[in-house]
C-alpha cells in the first residue's frame, strides 16, 4: 500500500544513475552505473538497493520525482527521431542561417554548427501573419496537406512546426497540425506556439525542432519506465523535473520533452538553494560535478538565477553562441565537460586538454578495469592519492591504480616526457581551471564578485576538486552537505511542482495599454496555473510574474520581477522605474531619453516552497578522531602530504579536521587542502574554510 511520506528520488547522469529514497524525514541513498541501452535496468536496480536499505517494499512508494540526461544526450550526439520541420515560405533556411554572428571574431577557419535537420527534411507552406499577429495571407490547406504527403511518403516519425510570428496568431499553426492529425495520426506532432511561443524565429524554430526530435525517444522511454515500475509493484504518479527547477507530470514531460534538458541540473541547483536557506547565505556559488559534466551555478538570496534561453552541445570551447539555442525557462548556469570521466590527450600545440569527450559508465576511465584504455579525470585523482581504489562507490567498483597510471603514461606522460605522478598532476590541474576560468566568466558576465560568495559542492566527483577551485577563485568558505555524491536527486525531492508560461508581445511604454498588459497575464497566469494542477490538486498556487525590457534599440533584454500587486493594477511608471532599478545594478548606470519597451510576459506558478529552519552552526569544538592516513598530492606545494583520513559518519557536530585531510563516505571523498580545515555542522554538512578563519 502508498505510503505518502515515502519518496523517489531519481537522477540519470551520463556515468552513474543516483536513487535517493525518503522515508519519514531519512534519506537512503545509493548510485549504480547508468545502463545506457536500457535506462530504466538501473532506476530499477538502484530502488530496489534503496528499499533494501530503508526496509520498505517497492509498492509502498508514495510518489517518484526523476531527472534525466538522455534528452541532453539525444541532442548532442544526435540520435533523436526522423523529424522533418514545416515553416513559412522564404524562412526554409532560418536554423541553418543563425543569427549570422560569430562566436569566435578573428578564426578565418571558423566552421558553425550543423543545423539539428538538414535542408531535404525542411519544407515550406505559403501564408503570412505579420509582427502584430494580422493575417497578411491565409494558408492554403490544400498546399499544407500536400507537404503533409511529402511528409507521409519520405517516413518522417516526428513533425515539428514552426511558422512566422505564430507566437501572436498561432490559427496556421493549428491548421498545419489538423493536417497531420488526419493524415498521420501515428506520428508525433509539436508546434512553436505551445512549445516556445516567443520572439526570434531562429531561438524558436531551433527549439521546437529540438522538441520534435527528442519526443519519440522520450515518449518511449517514459512509457517503458512506467510499465517496469508497475510490474515491480509500484503503483504511484511519476512525475519529472523540468529544466526551470520544478516538477511536472509524466504527460506533460512526454509533450514538451525539451523542458527536460536541464532537468538533472536544475535538481543540483535546487539542492544548493535548500542548503543556502538552512544556513542563511545571500551569496552561493552551486558547484556540480558529476562523471560527465561540471555545472556552475549563482544563487542569490536562496533563488537560482534563471534565464529563459540555454545552449546546448557548444562546439567550440563552450564558447557562448558555438551551441544549439533552446528557449524555454531554465536555471541560468554554465555547464562545461569536466567530470570524473571526462578523458585527457595532448594537442597538437604539446597542451594537456581534458574533455568534453567522456568515458561514461562504458567502459569508463581507465581505473575501472572495464576496457577503458584512455585516462579520465578519475584515473588522475586516483593516482593523486584522493580515492581509495578499494573503497570507490562504496567499495561496489574496484579500481586499478597501476592501469591508471599506464593510462597517463601511454597518452599523456610520454608525449610530454613526465612520469605518471606528473601526468596526472597536469590533467587535475587543467580540469580545476577549465572550471575555475568557467566560474570567473560566469560571474563576470553577471556583474559578480566571487570572493563573497560562499561555494557548495555536490555530485560524485565535486568534492574531490572544490577545495582546489576555492583556492583558485579566492573562495573563503566551502560547504559540502550530507547526500552530496547524489545532490541532484535529493534536490528532486525538494522542488515544487511548478510551470512558467510566456509569451512575447511587443510594447513600448510609450504606448503602455494596462488593461491589455492585465488580461495578458492573467491568461498566461491561468494557463501556468493549469499545468500545476494536473499535478496537485489541493496545494496553494503562488504566481511569480516576470518581464523582459530593454531600451529601444537594444538587441537583447532584461528580465524585471514584478509583484502580484503590480502585475494586476500595471503602471507604465512602475514599470520603467522596476526596469531603471535592475538595469542599474547591472549596467551602472541608467540611459537617458530612451523609449523602454517589453517584448516578453512570464508568470510562473508554483505550489510554496517547503519550509526551511535557520540553523545554528557549530564553531569547532574538538577534533576528528582518525586511525589511519594516506600520501595525498597537494597542487599547490606540487607534492604528496601525509593526509588523514577521517570517517565523514563518524563525525559528530562540532568535529574538526585539520587540512589535509581526505573525509570518506561511500558516494564521494572530500578533499582538505593544507590551506583549510573543516567542521562538521549539526545538519552533517562539512564546512571547509581557510585556517585564518578557523582560529
Amino acid at each position: 500500500m502508498q505510503n505518502n511520506t515515502i519518496r523517489l528520488g531519481v537522477d540519470i547522469g551520463g556515468t552513474f544513475t543516483d536513487v535517493v529514497m525518503e522515508k519519514d524525514g531519512t534519506l537512503f541513498s545509493t548510485k549504480v552505473l547508468t545502463t545506457y541501452t536500457a535506462p530504466e535496468d538501473a532506476i530499477i536496480d538502484g530502488m530496489h538497493q534503496v528499499c533494501a536499505k530503508a526496509g520498505v517494499r517497492p509498492s509502498e512508494i508514495g510518489q517518484i520525482i526523476h531527472g534525466t540526461t538522455l534528452a541532453t544526450n539525444a541532442l548532442i550526439e544526435r540520435r533523436g527521431a526522423k523529424t522533418a520541420l514545416i515553416t513559412t515560405e522564404g524562412f526554409r533556411d532560418v536554423i541553418e542561417m543563425r543569427t549570422e554572428s560569430r562566436f569566435e571574431q578573428y578564426d578565418l577557419n571558423l566552421q558553425l554548427p550543423e543545423p539539428l535537420l538538414p535542408r531535404h527534411m525542411r519544407f515550406t507552406v505559403a501564408g503570412r501573419v505579420d509582427a502584430n499577429g494580422q493575417v497578411l495571407i491565409d494558408i492554403d490547406r490544400a498546399e499544407a496537406e500536400a507537404v503533409v504527403d511529402k511528409i507521409a511518403e519520405a517516413g518522417f516519425e516526428s513533425v515539428a512546426v514552426g511558422l512566422i510570428h505564430s507566437y501572436l496568431n498561432p490559427a496556421h499553426e493549428q491548421l498545419v497540425r489538423e493536417v497531420l492529425a488526419e493524415k498521420l495520426p501515428d506520428v508525433s506532432v509539436s508546434i512553436s506556439s505551445e512549445v516556445s511561443p516567443q520572439m526570434r524565429e531562429y531561438e524558436r524554430f531551433n527549439t521546437v525542432v529540438a522538441n520534435a526530435y527528442i519526443k519519440p525517444l522520450m515518449a518511449s522511454y517514459l512509457g517503458r519506465l512506467e510499465d517496469r515500475l508497475k510490474a515491480e509493484g509500484v503503483q504511484c504518479r511519476i512525475f519529472l523535473m523540468h529544466s526551470g527547477g520544478g516538477i511536472i507530470s509524466l504527460q506533460n514531460a512526454a509533450d514538451f520533452p525539451v523542458r527536460l534538458v536541464e532537468s538533472g541540473p536544475a535538481g543540483g541547483a535546487v539542492f544548493a538553494a535548500h542548503i543556502a536557506a538552512r544556513y542563511g547565505l545571500d551569496k552561493v556559488l552551486s558547484f556540480d560535478m558529476g562523471g560527465t559534466t561540471a555545472k556552475i551555478c549563482l544563487i542569490k538570496n536562496q533563488t537560482p538565477k534563471t534565464s529563459r534561453v540555454f545552449e546546448v552541445a557548444r562546439t567550440y570551447r563552450f564558447k557562448k553562441g558555438s551551441g544549439m539555442p533552446i528557449s524555454i525557462p531554465v536555471i541560468d548556469m554554465v555547464e562545461i565537460g569536466a567530470g570524473g570521466g571526462s578523458l585527457a590527450h595532448v594537442d597538437a600545440m604539446r597542451q594537456i586538454r581534458v574533455g568534453p569527450e567522456s568515458a561514461g559508465s562504458e567502459p569508463g576511465p581507465a581505473c575501472y578495469g572495464r576496457g577503458g584504455e584512455r585516462p579520465g579525470v578519475t584515473d588522475a585523482d586516483l593516482v593523486l592519492g584522493k580515492l581509495d581504489p578499494d573503497n570507490f562507490a562504496g567499495g561496489t567498483i574496484k579500481l586499478h591504480p597501476e592501469q591508471s597510471k599506464s593510462a597517463l603514461s601511454n597518452h599523456v606522460g610520454n608525449t610530454l616526457d613526465m612520469d605518471a605522478v606528473e601526468a596526472a598532476f597536469g590533467v587535475a590541474e587543467v580540469v580545476d581551471e577549465n572550471m575555475a576560468n568557467a566560474a570567473r566568466v560566469h560571474a563576470v558576465e553577471n556583474g559578480e564578485d566571487l570572493s563573497e560568495y560562499t561555494m557548495i559542492a555536490f555530485g560524485g566527483a565535486a568534492p574531490l576538486h572544490a577545495g582546489r577551485l576555492c583556492e583558485k577563485l579566492g573562495v573563503d568558505r566551502l560547504l559540502v552537505p550530507a547526500g552530496a555524491g547524489v545532490g541532484s536527486a535529493i534536490g528532486f525531492l525538494r522542488a515544487p511542482f511548478s510551470f512558467e508560461a510566456n509569451r512575447s508581445v511587443y510594447m513600448k511604454l510609450s504606448d503602455f495599454d494596462g488593461d491589455r498588459i492585465k488580461g495578458l497575464l492573467a491568461d498566461l497566469q491561468s494557463e501556468a496555473t493549469a499545468f500545476v494542477r494536473t499535478c496537485d490538486a489541493e496545494s496553494p498556487i503562488l504566481s511569480e510574474f516576470k518581464v523582459y525590457m530593454r531600451y529601444t534599440g537594444q538587441g537583447w533584454e532584461i528580465p524585471i520581477e514584478l509583484t502580484e500587486a503590480q502585475a494586476m493594477n500595471p503602471d507604465a511608471a512602475t514599470f520603467e522605474a522596476r526596469f531603471i532599478e535592475d538595469y542599474t545594478k547591472l549596467f551602472g548606470r541608467p540611459v537617458q531619453g530612451m523609449d523602454i519597451e517589453i517584448t516578453v510576459w512570464s508568470v510562473n506558478a508554483t505550489t510554496p516552497p517547503e519550509p526551511v529552519a535557520r540553523m545554528d552552526e557549530a564553531t569547532g569544538t574538538g577534533a576528528a578522531s582518525t586511525s589511519e592516513s594516506r600520501s595525498v598530492f597537494d597542487p599547490a606545494t606540487g607534492s604528496y602530504l601525509d593526509a588523514q583520513v577521517v570517517d565523514r559518519f563518524g563525525m559528530d557536530p562540532g568535529a574538526r579536521a585539520d587540512g589535509p585531510a581526505a573525509i570518506v563516505e561511500d558516494e564521494t571523498t572530500i578533499i582538505i587542502p593544507a590551506s583549510r580545515d573543516a567542521i562538521c555542522q549539526p545538519d552533517g554538512c562539512i564546512d571547509v574554510i581557510t585556517k585564518e578563519a578557523a582560529q
